[in-house]
């Protein structure tokens, strides 16, 4: 268990501090894995589709023995155990996880790419991993600062808003 995982969680939709935690716990108490850290909780803006409410996201960081392929069904099982319906592309979700990085593995199979596609034009996703993976390194040598720095708006500021782990305004 030596390789640095990393999840993406979120959630808009129904109780999502609620779901987010139950999710943390279901994927600790999967076989051969350990939770080794978790981001700040963050109120983002949806991404993708402007027209829902916003998200509440997180990043999870775990190490596992399951396979990425092994990790992805367990995680979609998740998703299923915590009532996800997936019925609109980038629409509200009362669960969504992703596997944002597995060491600094390449995957580009057609149910699961890695690092995830979409992950580097995120700052939802980068922002929580920043905070927990500072000297992040990508497989294509970019380090999450420098991802950043390309992406973040000039003055630092962002419409993230940090919560407390109730889900109030940090």
């Amino acid at each position: 268990m030596n390789e640095r995982i990393y999840i993406s969680m979120g959630s808009n939709q129904g109780d999502s501090l609620r779901l987010l935690q139950e999710a943390q716990q279901m994927i600790a108490l999967l076989p051969e894995t350990e939770r080794v850290d978790c981001s700040s909780l963050y109120l983002t803006p949806p991404w993708g589709n402007s027209h829902q409410p916003d998200f509440i996201n997180q990043v999870m960081e775990l190490k596992t023995e399951l396979a990425p392929l092994k990790l992805l069904a367990a995680l979609k099982d998740i998703e299923i155990k915590l009532g996800r319906r997936r019925t609109e592309r980038w629409g509200p979700r009362n669960i969504d996880l992703d596997i944002l990085l597995y060491g600094q593995e390449v995957i580009k199979e057609r149910e699961l790419t890695i690092p995830h596609p979409y992950m580097k034009q995120r700052l939802f996703v980068l922002i929580p991993l920043m905070e927990i993976a500072p000297d992040c390194v990508f497989p294509d040598g970019d380090s999450i600062q420098e991802v950043f720095d390309r992406l973040g708006p000039p003055d630092g500021e962002t419409p993230f808003r940090k919560l407390d782990p109730d889900g109030l305004l940090a």
